[in-house]
């Protein structure tokens, strides 16, 4: 078969989505990553991330790429965000607020001390598989294929565990009060 390749560039960095008012006790609208907090933005964008605008910020386009074969997306990835001040500065756009943000203070103060630019690709790699086998289901090339229940037939997981596994390794199962 033919196999066509295609690289999508061009993501924006932040997207507008509806608030999850009962987990996050905010209503309306609300900047988020389109990828995550980390992507960098493509450099000739940056300077927008200091624009009081929304629609500015909605304008800015991430380090952010997904590579498709024959329409099915077999992998993606994103160059991250390499300088303290820039990743602080997507913190606070995305109203991480400060108890958030202090939970990723080694990393601001890590890449404070330098980091080389860096980022990663992810493949699915089942997927491509699939692609290149012309198979009409990722389960024909899945060792392992699930059950639409979630169940792996060839080892009958899950399951439960024994007690005496349970012993063995000093564990112990403690159910949990209905709510």
């Amino acid at each position: 078969g033919r196999y066509n390749f295609l690289w999508t560039v061009d993501f924006p960095l932040f997207t507008l989505e509806e608030a999850d008012a009962a987990r996050t006790g905010t209503a309306g609208r609300v900047l988020t990553s389109t990828h995550h907090p980390f992507t960098a933005p493509v450099p000739e964008d940056a300077h927008l991330l200091n624009s009081p605008n929304l629609e500015d910020l909605l304008k800015i386009r991430a380090l952010h790429y997904d590579v498709v074969v024959n329409g099915v997306e077999v992998g993606g990835g994103s160059i991250r965000i390499h300088d303290a001040a820039v990743q602080q500065h997507v913190f606070e756009r995305l109203n991480l607020g400060d108890e958030m943000i202090g939970q990723f203070s080694h990393l601001l103060t890590a890449l404070s001390l330098g980091c080389p630019p860096h980022g990663g690709l992810a493949i699915g790699f089942d997927r491509l598989i699939a692609i290149l086998c012309n198979a009409a289901s990722l389960r024909e090339v899945i060792a392992f294929p699930k059950t639409a229940a979630g169940n792996e037939l060839m080892t009958s997981s899950p399951s439960a565990v024994p007690a005496s596994v349970l012993q063995e390794f000093g564990l112990q199962f403690i159910s949990k009060p209905p709510s």
